[in-house]
């Protein structure tokens, strides 16, 4: 048992973790709808297959630095709760506090977004179902949330068992691609002018924003650190292990939509993967991928709920949420912090717009929180040049300069590309400052 700030009984969370959650969690958490979508955005802005791929690429390369400059701070700082931890060691208590509340609120709307998407899937497999997807969306919500409530050894075998489903089910789908091609002969769409000058930066810039957000989810086993049994050795192993393998998963579905369909038929998809599976089985093909998506998208929704809990767990307990949702229970779910994200996602769901614009607002938070922990790498090799670092980050600073510089310039290209959705989220950042005084304001 242990006491938390206010002198309150609980229990605590516990160290049963290991690679294999690790590695379930970022694959689970990465790979979801985002896959099935973004390629059709992505093939609209850029119509030409090798700027097509190199902007997946890009993606996966920038992810990959990143792991390697978070599982320096991971190992460092062995603590659940996510980049908020490695902000307010670094930065202070108020970075740590924007970083908590953006990566609080994005984790439930990326809870959110994935259960609308099985929603509006399992309205194509099961016709009574069809005008019941918001309905649909939060049952699912709901239903992943009480699979929490026990504790950490049944969310982890929840999250272990729907990754294995999500990995056969897209081994299913590549498969058939490169297999059957484009079986029934579907006619290519005209191609598109490709933009030149500043309008290709701009195109490349917003392809990059739906590409990052579809890449992100592989910092999860950083929101369980010290529910790890072994940090030192799983954390980076997972991490790395964990985007190493999403870069080849995401690659290697594009190239074989791209050997189904080419590029121009791809662009404005709405779901490129429906295009695809129509092209390989036909009629059967919406059926089809209907039921390979709702598998794919358990894990993340499972993942997400126990991810956005640590969160506010970890800010409670240091005295910046509510002292509630600090408490455990004996299995070790932090059970109010779980409600409330949960209620979070519910309230996304219902008054979400859509699925487009959750995603692009979500986008900026995710980098703005990467940029801040790359900031704090270089901070602490400062600071505390001695402290024992189990992992060191290969190539410093060369490397942790080239992942800060790109978030920079991602964050500057957002805004002055999507201007509109770039000040939501700057908004919703700024929201944090008075919500942070009124915590303060009361805990004095």
């Amino acid at each position: 048992m242990a006491t938390n700030l206010r002198g309150v009984r609980q229990s605590s969370l516990l160290p049963v973790l290991g690679l294999g959650f690790g590695l379930a969690v970022a694959i689970g958490n990465t790979i979801g709808a985002g896959i099935f979508r973004t390629p059709g955005e992505v093939a609209a802005h850029l119509p030409s297959a090798p700027l097509f791929m190199t902007a997946w690429a890009v993606g996966g390369l920038y992810a990959l630095l990143g792991a390697i400059q978070i599982a320096e701070l991971g190992t460092m700082l062995p603590q659940s709760g996510g980049q908020y931890v490695f902000s307010r060691y670094a930065l202070g208590e108020y970075a740590g506090f924007i970083v908590g509340w953006s990566d609080w609120l994005s984790t439930c709307g990326t809870t959110a977004a994935v259960s609308i998407v099985v929603g509006e899937f399992s309205g194509g497999l099961v016709p009574a179902l069809r005008d019941q997807q918001t309905e649909v969306a939060v049952s699912v919500a709901i239903a992943f949330a009480i699979a929490q409530w026990r504790g950490v050894r049944e969310g982890s075998l929840v999250q272990n068992s729907t990754s294995v489903m999500k990995a056969l089910a897209f081994a299913v789908l590549i498969v058939a691609a490169f297999v059957l091609g484009n079986r029934l002969g579907v006619p290519a769409a005209t191609p598109a002018a490709l933009p030149s000058g500043m309008a290709l930066v701009a195109a490349f810039v917003l392809s990059l924003q739906a590409v990052i957000y579809t890449y992100d989810g592989w910092t999860g086993v950083i929101y369980f650190s010290e529910e790890v049994a072994t940090p030192d050795r799983d954390i980076p192993r997972s991490l790395i292990g964990g985007v190493l393998a999403i870069i080849a998963t995401y690659l290697l579905v594009n190239l074989a939509f791209l050997h189904v369909l080419p590029v121009s038929s791809l662009a404005g998809e709405r779901f490129a993967a429906s295009a695809v599976a129509r092209a390989i089985f036909g009629e059967l093909g919406t059926p089809i991928l209907s039921a390979i998506t709702i598998v794919s998208l358990l894990s993340a929704i499972n993942s997400n709920h126990l991810m956005a809990s640590r969160v506010l767990f970890a800010m409670a307990r240091d005295g910046l949420m509510a002292t509630r949702a600090a408490t455990v229970n004996q299995g070790g779910t932090p059970t109010f912090a779980l409600v409330v994200s949960a209620a979070v996602a519910l309230l996304f769901i219902v008054f979400g717009r859509t699925f487009a614009t959750i995603i692009t607002i979500l986008s900026f938070f995710f980098v703005a929180n990467y940029t801040l922990s790359f900031i704090s790498v270089f901070v602490l090799r400062r600071r505390e040049p001695d402290r024992p670092r189990p992992f060191r980050a290969w190539g410093y600073p060369w490397t942790t300069a080239l992942a800060l510089v790109g978030s920079i310039v991602f964050l500057a290209g957002a805004v002055a590309s999507d201007t509109r959705n770039s000040l939501y989220a700057l908004l919703l950042l700024a929201a944090s400052y008075p919500g942070y005084r009124a915590i303060r304001s009361r805990q004095a």
